[in-house]
């Protein structure tokens, strides 16, 4: 019997508890269908912890042990192309953690040299993501992400990033994706996070009515519950995330847009 791909989602965070912000969706890809089986925080992972130094690694470990899989993470995967300098985007991954020293570096180093204005990427743009890269609302997810997950990935050849890299057997596929993007996409953004009914009741109406061109199905109510009580919305995330590479799956994975050369530097958000 053939493997189904699995499928997972992970709403990602660069803060120093992420153990417990960090939510992932599994799920597997049954021909035009994705079945969502769990949905978990990041410190349940075997050999995991509350800390971002024990849940990050714990994440790198899953994927390096899911070959047939495909991950979408909501970080993003490089920056605008005025600000890199390498000549490849291995070349710039690998020479990041060298580069910048910490999250602050990256932020004070990329405002300093546009005279403190936030550029956005040509995908950001065309996805229409909310944040430049080093937006002070996620600079930490943009540099523990790529400093900590992808360099090691990369290194190591233990998964292939796409479009930036080429797919590979074996190899895991790693994907950018943002909720809200998807959601936009979906004709379903709108205010899901907080703890008021109205909110709680829009987790709802999105599960309810996300499945459209990307159909999915939950296999049991504690994970769709899960989903709706969680008030910040990390768990419905996480499944939105899942959604969103299922489809990039289906879609053999081709950007919607021309400019190749531009987004095998910058990188390139699957919605």
């Amino acid at each position: 019997m053939t493997k189904l791909p699995a499928i997972y989602g992970i709403d990602f965070s660069g803060a120093q508890g992420a153990g417990n912000k960090i939510w992932i969706a599994q799920g597997i890809a049954d021909g035009m269908k994705l079945i969502i089986e769990d949905c978990f925080k990041a410190k349940d992972l075997p050999t995991s912890g509350k800390d971002l130094k024990a849940c990050l690694p714990a994440i790198v470990n899953l994927i390096k042990s899911n070959q047939n899989a495909v991950f979408g993470f909501d970080f993003p995967f490089g920056l605008p192309i005025s600000l890199v300098r390498e000549d490849s985007w291995e070349e710039f991954i690998l020479g990041f953690p060298k580069k910048y020293k910490n999250p602050e570096e990256l932020r004070t180093t990329c405002r300093k040299s546009f005279n403190d204005r936030e550029l956005k990427r040509e995908t950001d743009k065309v996805s229409h993501t909310p944040f430049s890269p080093y937006n002070l609302r996620i600079f930490r997810q943009t540099y523990f992400g790529i400093s900590w997950m992808l360099s090691a990935l990369v290194l190591g050849d233990h998964a292939r990033i796409l479009p930036m890299q080429k797919r590979a057997e074996g190899k895991p596929v790693i994907l950018e994706i943002w909720p809200a993007s998807t959601l936009r996409a979906s004709g379903l953004y709108g205010p899901y996070k907080g703890r008021s009914e109205a909110h709680r009741m829009a987790r709802q109406s999105i599960l309810d009515h996300l499945p459209g061109p990307r159909p999915f199905k939950i296999r049991n109510e504690q994970v769709r519950e899960k989903a709706i009580e969680n008030a910040d919305g990390d768990a419905l995330d996480s499944i939105i995330a899942a959604t969103a590479a299922f489809h990039a799956l289906n879609g053999n994975f081709v950007p919607r847009e021309v400019d190749r050369n531009l987004y095998a530097i910058e990188g390139y958000v699957f919605v």
